[in-house]
């Protein structure tokens, strides 16, 4: 106890432990008073968000749709329109259904949707809301796909009664529509109608359509625990998990199912054990669905593209109601299924039922699917295997312009002329491979177009070795062509993933689109039953530089039409149109198996500004059968062919615009050297350049100084036999073709010029006695660069000569009767010689003159009778034309 010295100390230390507890006691009071402020706060908030949220929710629920026993079992398939909003066909949403009583389902059959779909359906009155805290759970631990959140219940007043779309409304309205349903169904009633309204893929509407499908069992009592699980895999992605098309995914998800019917102690260990075990390929018994078929590739097509949108399932398709607007063109459709599956086009069709075609029409610019068609035989099935989509074989030559040359152009900005030689190679990879052209030999030194035109094998190695492999397989990655690695033997088709034409026509339109790549589709936009709409435009993407896609262009046009081209068959006269040829190879084991010569695919791919269209030739399975050498592989090539033509008939097509970053320039054929270094007499070529990269002129290696240009060895000579001077000189530099040479001859007081060309010669016939000069001039780019002079001299006794041959000449006139004095005698001649004598004393002017004249006379008698034979010659030749035609 503490000592105060006084009272007063004592009474001031117990007012300051008064006032301390009154301060504490003043301080709670206020933090309590907070508290319960922010209570208040918070249970307000609370309340006002229970009162709008359950205005929002009955707002929401008023909106919902009645329940429509009859949208329980029957529902309304989708309607699909052409490119011009004209409806085409409705899929039958029941039409492949068989309704079966719960009483005929096995229990197993019903367990299995339990336990992957609602464990506990028979404990929740519609909504489960430990099922949404347990689904998250199991998707973790599980993997995705586990467990789903809404309960049997809730997916059947989806399916029968809501639209495909996830919003706030739809699952309230879908809980809502749940409980009201547990309350007029019992759970037996409720379980027999989703599986009967649940769809399963190739058509097959309930269980007992399924059952038929995949196991040909009409009794459900005759389902083993893994049919029922193989059944219970499929709703929930019924393409993914189909069992006759991906075995592979359907067998992992069965197993699943099985797991979980063995942890809910649905079924024993052994059961489990002997479930799991059950190989599913030998577990399948598949049987197609009979269907009219209409289109069925293309619209195949279309339900892979809807059941890939997020909120639309493949059920959806069938039940719920919604129109489909797509990009078919119903004519090219019709033409193409013609071409295809008749022998009216194309009558060397193989005789094999495994032989395939894989067709595919796009719109260049857009990338919209035009036609499609994925079987050589009509068939029932609304979805059954789709070559032109899901089949196909390794590209060959056709992967070239996409691993070799495009990235070539596009990375390295090659042009058309690039040289390359084609000779014995190897790959850096693989040293061990054999590395040749088809058929054997090689080329020598050749340029990117030629080796593209001409589909060789080693400089297309060459380019790709050059891009690197990475840089390649971004290019085609760019194009909608996914490998999982890409290696130099890709260069030239050989890929480890095979490819389809509908991937291909994709990746070649955007050659045709100045680079830019469109993902190929077939959906323009849904439209939902209460009015909704959902556009489809893919979004565009540069895949390349526009000068890579023109230049590529350009070349490819050459495939068709030089005289060297590979693809000359799939030509159609007077189309702009690029293209490529591409055929795969057997293995040397494969080859002791099949004839020579045989091939396992051929493929044509081709493009105009308006259309692209990918053909693969080939079986349904490699090793199925073989395409034998001649026509069996150029078929593709004739397909191409005949339905382009049909699609471009009436058209005005455009041929690829060249943008202003392609520049031209002049190159030798076949060698790539530059204008400078062109071989005197080669064949001259224009090539294509990225502008800014084209050759000069003359390029800085070789620049040429005009100083350094000169004549060389001039030299005139009298050839008395043929009486004429001939005059030859050199050049520094023959092969300038832009030189040209001016000759200028005196044999008096003045130079007159004589002839200019390219010549490095002339001659002067019948030259008269004494000196004669000659000067040649060097002309080059417009300007003289150098010039040189000579002479030489014509000896006496030449006029003689000529006199004689004058008057032998007036004799033969004479004979002609081209001269009218016939009878002039000797004498008169003399005295007229005489005289001439005395002129030629006289006047040298004048003779030289009348000299000329008389020369100038001769040669016009010359050139009449030249022009008579050349007539009489002309003649002969148009009697000879007109016999061929005759």
């Amino acid at each position: 106890m503490a000592e105060y010295r006084s009272r007063t100390e004592k009474r001031r230390a117990e007012e300051a432990a008064r006032q301390k507890k009154q301060t504490s006691k003043k301080n709670g009071n206020k933090k309590g008073s907070k508290f319960k402020k922010v209570m208040v706060s918070v249970a307000v908030v609370l309340l006002v968000t229970a009162i709008a949220g359950t205005a929002t929710a009955v707002s929401m629920i008023s909106n919902a749709p009645p329940l429509d026993p009859d949208e329980l079992v029957f529902a309304e398939g989708s309607t699909i329109y052409d490119q011009n909003d004209n409806e085409i066909m409705q899929l039958q949403g029941t039409e492949n259904r068989t309704y079966r009583d719960v009483s005929e389902m096995p229990e197993d059959l019903k367990n299995a949707f339990i336990a992957v779909e609602d464990y506990r359906f028979y404990d929740h009155s519609g909504i489960d809301i430990r099922r949404i805290g347990g689904a998250i759970a199991a998707n973790i631990t599980d993997g995705f796909g586990a467990e789903g959140a809404s309960t049997i219940t809730q997916q059947l007043v989806k399916q029968a009664f809501l639209s495909a779309d996830t919003t706030i409304e739809r699952k309230v309205q879908e809980q809502w529509l749940a409980l009201r349903m547990e309350q007029e169904y019992s759970k037996d009633d409720i379980l027999e109608m989703y599986l009967n309204i649940n769809y399963f893929d190739e058509s097959a509407w309930g269980v007992g359509e399924a059952a038929i499908r995949y196991f040909d069992k009409e009794d459900l009592s005759e389902l083993t625990i893994a049919d029922g699980a193989v059944l219970a895999a499929i709703p929930r992605r019924p393409s993914y998990y189909n069992p006759h098309d991906n075995p592979e995914n359907a067998e992992e998800r069965r197993n699943l199912v099985i797991s979980l019917m063995e942890e809910q102690e649905l079924i024993t260990s052994d059961e489990a054990a002997e479930a799991r075990a059950v190989d599913i390929e030998e577990q399948l018994d598949y049987t197609p669905a009979e269907d009219e078929g209409m289109y069925e590739s293309f619209v195949s097509q279309v339900m892979n593209e809807v059941e890939n949108i997020e909120g639309i399932e493949s059920a959806d398709l069938y039940a719920a109601g919604f129109d489909i607007y797509t990009t078919l063109d119903a004519d090219a459709q019709e033409y193409a299924e013609d071409v295809i599956r008749t022998d009216d086009y194309i009558a060397h069709y193989p005789d094999n039922e495994d032989f395939q075609v894989g067709f595919t029409l796009l719109d260049t610019e857009t990338g919209a699917l035009r036609a499609m068609v994925g079987n050589r035989q009509e068939t029932d099935e609304q979805r059954g295997w789709n070559h032109a989509a899901r089949g196909g074989g390794q590209p060959g030559s056709t992967i070239k312009p996409i691993l070799d040359y495009g990235p070539a152009i596009d990375y390295q900005q090659w042009s058309t002329g690039e040289p390359l030689v084609d000779e014995p190679h190897e790959y850096t990879d693989d040293d061990s491979a054999e590395l040749t052209n088809y058929g054997g030999g090689y080329s020598g030194e050749v340029t990117m177009r030629e080796a593209l035109v001409r589909s060789l094998n080693i400089p297309a190695v060459k380019a790709i070795q050059e891009v690197g492999t990475d840089n390649a397989q971004g290019f085609a990655e760019g194009l909608g062509l996914e490998f999982d690695e890409v290696f130099e033997s890709y260069a030239l088709g050989g890929t480890g993933e095979e490819v389809n034409s509908l991937d291909m026509a994709g990746a070649y339109a955007a050659f045709g689109n100045d680079g830019v790549y469109n993902e190929p589709h077939a959906v323009r936009k849904i439209e939902f039953r209460d009015g909704r709409e959902i556009e489809f435009s893919p979004e565009s993407e540069r895949a390349m530089n526009d000068y890579t896609a023109y230049m590529i262009s350009d070349v490819l046009k050459g495939v068709v039409s030089d005289s060297s081209g590979t693809g000359q068959r799939a030509n159609v006269e007077g189309l702009p149109l690029a293209g490529k040829t591409g055929t795969s190879n057997f293995s040397a084991e494969e080859r002791q198996n099949v004839p020579d010569g045989a091939v396992p695919d051929v493929w044509f791919n081709g493009y105009t500004s308006d259309y692209t269209a990918a053909v693969w030739t080939g079986h349904s399975n490699r090793g199925d059968g073989y395409l034998a050498a001649g026509e069996e592989q150029q078929m593709a090539q004739d397909i191409f062919r005949i339905i382009m033509s049909d699609v471009h008939e009436g058209e005005e097509t455009a041929d690829f615009t060249r943008p202003e970053s392609v520049c031209e320039s002049e190159m030798e054929e076949g060698s790539g050297q530059l204008p400078s270094e062109f071989t005197p007499g080669s064949e001259i070529t224009t090539e294509l350049f990225v502008c800014g990269n084209e050759p000069q002129q003359v390029s800085d290696e070789y620049e040429l100084d005009e100083d350094d240009l000169s004549i060389s060895g001039l030299d005139a000579s009298y050839d008395e036999d043929d009486e004429q001077i001939v005059v030859n000189w050199d050049f520094s530099e023959e092969s300038l073709d832009d030189v040209t040479f001016s000759v200028s001859h005196g044999s008096g007081d003045g130079m007159s010029e004589v002839a200019e060309s390219s010549e490095q010669a002339y001659t002067l016939s019948d030259p008269e006695p004494g000196d004669h000069t000659f000067e040649v001039e060097a002309i080059y780019d417009g300007s003289g660069v150098d010039t040189a002079k000579t002479s030489v001299e014509v000896p006496d006794g030449v006029e003689e000569d000529d006199e004689e041959e004058e008057e032998e000449d007036d004799e033969d006139e004479d004979e002609d009767g081209r001269e009218e004095d016939e009878d002039e005698d000797e004498d008169d001649e003399d005295s007229n010689d005489d005289e001439d004598e005395d002129e030629d004393n006289g006047d040298d002017d004048e003779e030289d003159e009348d000299e000329d004249e008389g020369e100038d006379d001769d040669e016009e008698d010359d050139e009449d009778e030249d022009e008579d034979e050349d007539e009489d010659e002309d003649e002969d030749d148009n009697g000879d034309d007109e016999d061929e035609n005759n």
